[in-house]
């Protein structure tokens, strides 16, 4: 494999259709100087955005006011927003439920306890607690009937007690397959 040098390279790149030489500002001498005695502009930036604008002074009729309200002991001055309210007949506003939104009580102090009513519980699960050694066959074709297992299955979900045997069932049929288990030796409870 023959090496050619860079040069002959490079001339054999092809190259862009332009109709005159690649032009840089950056590198341009042609540029306005700055002048070195200048100094920078400053911008004056608000402290705070206000999207209306520059809003004029306060007048000397509210600043008055304000000094005067500064003035007075923390009493007084917690009952100025009801007086105002009552006099300009504001509307009065509705407290805020903040029930299931987990925000806790403000700082740190136990409210009001409000009752929760639990809701009635209408899905239930029936587990097999324990059962007779010697009506184990019996049990095993109970949970059977009620669960549509196959005699293997129905074997190994009766012998891991404690063990849910039906989940997801009205109060009426769990109190059904409660009585069947009893009646065939074993103990079930309703969860």
């Amino acid at each position: 494999m023959r090496f050619m040098p860079l040069s002959r390279l490079i001339c054999r790149l092809p190259r862009p259709h332009t109709r005159g030489p690649l032009q840089s500002r950056a590198l341009q001498s042609d540029s306005v100087p700055k002048d070195p005695q200048a100094k920078p502009i400053k911008y004056r930036i608000p402290q705070f955005y206000d999207p209306y604008g520059p809003r004029p002074p306060p007048s000397e009729k509210i600043v008055q006011l304000a000094e005067r309200i500064g003035a007075l002991s923390e009493e007084e001055r917690g009952q100025i927003m009801p007086t105002l309210s009552e006099r300009l007949k504001l509307p009065k506003l509705q407290p805020i439920s903040t029930d299931g939104m987990g925000m806790g009580t403000e700082g740190g102090t136990a409210g009001p306890k409000v009752e929760e009513k639990k809701a009635e519980k209408t899905a239930f699960d029936v587990k097999l607690e324990k059962f007779d050694a010697a009506a184990k066959i019996k049990v095993i074709k109970e949970v059977r009937a009620f669960t549509n297992l196959g005699l293997k299955e129905a074997k190994d979900l009766v012998e891991k007690v404690p063990v849910v045997l039906k989940q997801g069932i009205t109060k009426e049929e769990a109190n059904e397959i409660i009585e069947k288990i009893k009646a065939a030796g074993g103990v079930a409870v309703m969860e």
